[in-house]
């Protein structure tokens, strides 16, 4: 893998990266401290894809960028519903009167977390933690932090312009074909340039951390990892030399060896699990197997959802099978 740019954009600056590409940093309020955006010319406007966490400083940098800019925005493209990436989306749609584009599964995704509907409320998130087995403390953590993705999504739009697989956008001189994905997100849009050799990957193809997969109790039995990793394959074909822009860490070429890369970390957590569950385990109980480390709340709710998409991957696969008990906890063993 190769990384051709040292340095960073710097608070409320744009680096370019391609023609008509440009690279904005912003801060992100956790121990995954930046995200990573993007600026594409259009013609006389400028189109955004992806739009920050929903606070002031985000907001600061947007209006520095703009306001020195001066070109109204186009459009506004969302990769996905997660806090980080939908979170100003309809502020910066307010700011100027520009369409948010994104695909139906994410749209309404926000909208559910949102309003806490549909399998994705907290309490119904803590429920399904605790028939995995975790720890009284660590729901109680969960339950009293209540509804999060509000703080980082202060509001939602309320119409937007539908994407989908294979659908081409034009934006100024090029086009841009979308790539969806699974796992991560419902349907996850990444871009592609094939004229500028840019693919705009969002989170599913990220340069030395690997994206979050995890179940939660809107789709408890799904295997997302397996989709997930299915969804890699997509971009398999694009040309080695192609410069992804990830959400987070540092523009790369090398797709290949990246999702080969992923491919062996995913394989060598079934494999960690494995070895721990020669006799049952819940995912609570295997959380230390898979993150040795201290984890605060909001690391807690990922590490337990991966957690179960890797046991629920296994399970998927004949690896291993559910197994129950008169405390009501899933476990997992090894199947016969």
């Amino acid at each position: 893998m190769q990384y051709p740019f040292d340095d960073t954009p710097g608070a409320g600056e744009v680096k370019q990266v391609a023609p008509g590409v440009g690279w904005v940093r912003m801060p992100l309020p956790f121990v995954l401290n930046h995200i990573n955006l993007w600026t594409l010319d259009d013609g006389d406007a400028l189109a955004v894809v992806d739009t920050g966490f929903g606070i002031d400083p985000v907001r600061d940098n947007w209006n520095a960028i703009l306001d020195r800019d001066r070109r109204p925005l186009s459009r506004i493209v969302v990769t996905h519903s997660h806090p980080d990436h939908l979170g100003l989306a309809s502020w910066l749609a307010e700011r100027d009167g520009a369409p948010v584009q994104m695909t139906q599964g994410e749209f309404l995704n926000g909208h559910t977390i949102w309003n806490q509907i549909a399998g994705n409320a907290v309490d119904e998130m803590v429920a399904h933690f605790a028939a995995h087995g975790l720890d009284p403390a660590r729901q109680g953590a969960l339950r009293d932090r209540g509804n999060s993705y509000r703080h980082g999504v202060p509001a939602l739009p309320t119409s937007y312009q539908r994407i989908f697989d294979g659908d081409v956008l034009r934006i100024g001189a090029h086009d841009w074909r979308v790539i969806v994905g699974y796992g991560h997100s419902p349907e996850h849009a990444s871009l592609y340039c094939e004229a500028l050799g840019v693919l705009i990957s969002g989170d599913m193809l990220l340069p030395r951390i690997s994206t979050n997969v995890s179940v939660y109790a809107l789709t408890p039995d799904d295997d997302l990892l397996g989709w997930f990793l299915e969804s890699l394959n997509r971009f398999k074909d694009l040309p080695d030399d192609t410069l992804v822009l990830p959400s987070h860490g540092h523009p790369f070429r090398g797709i290949r060896a990246r999702i080969e890369q992923l491919n062996v970390h995913h394989r060598e957590r079934c494999d960690a699990l494995l070895d721990e569950i020669k006799t049952p385990h819940s995912a609570g109980e295997l959380l230390s197997t898979l993150f040795p480390r201290e984890l605060d709340t909001h690391q807690v709710m990922f590490a337990m959802g991966e957690a179960i998409a890797h046991l629920n991957y296994l399970v998927a696969r004949g690896e291993v099978r559910k197994v129950g008990d008169r405390t009501g906890i899933i476990r997992f063993e090894k199947s016969a």
